[in-house]
């Protein structure tokens, strides 16, 4: 490959598409997709959001989060609840049933994260976290002006 710059994107992209491969394997014979079981972990973190900030946040088009939403909701793992400041808003609320779905996405995602990071010490872990929190920052930083 060619420098350490180009190294770094397409090895990024490769280890977020083998993590998602793996965890998909591990839900094994759940119903739930990878994205549905994504959808539900970022609801679990911002209960009470609007259906089109969660579609921002999960970087897809709102109407692919509304069909994901829709099967949450068949599933009985997701309600939508009318906003009571503004009728035409709709929040998203997991349900009872969703806590014992997320216990199980939990713990494929550890077991995932495992695997990932076996033979790797605390520190050599917490330095590649930190690395990665700081290209994280970097990039959702407004580029600075001159900057390429």
């Amino acid at each position: 490959m060619g420098s350490d710059t180009e190294a770094l994107g397409f090895l990024v992209a490769d280890v977020a598409r083998l993590m998602r491969r793996a965890a998909q394997a591990r839900l094994g014979d759940d119903p739930l997709t990878y994205a549905q079981a994504r959808a539900l972990v970022h609801l679990s973190r911002r209960e009470g959001a609007r259906q089109v900030d969660l579609a921002e946040q999960l970087e897809v088009q709102p109407i692919t989060l509304a069909r994901l939403v829709d099967q949450l909701a068949e599933a009985g793992l997701v309600e939508r609840r009318a906003d009571p400041v503004d009728r035409r808003v709709h929040r998203l609320y997991l349900t009872p049933a969703a806590a014992p779905r997320l216990a199980v996405i939990r713990q494929v995602m550890a077991s995932v994260r495992a695997q990932a990071l076996a033979g790797m010490d605390a520190d050599e872990t917490a330095r590649l976290l930190a690395g990665l929190e700081r290209i994280r920052t970097n990039l959702g930083a407004p580029p600075r002006s001159g900057a390429r």
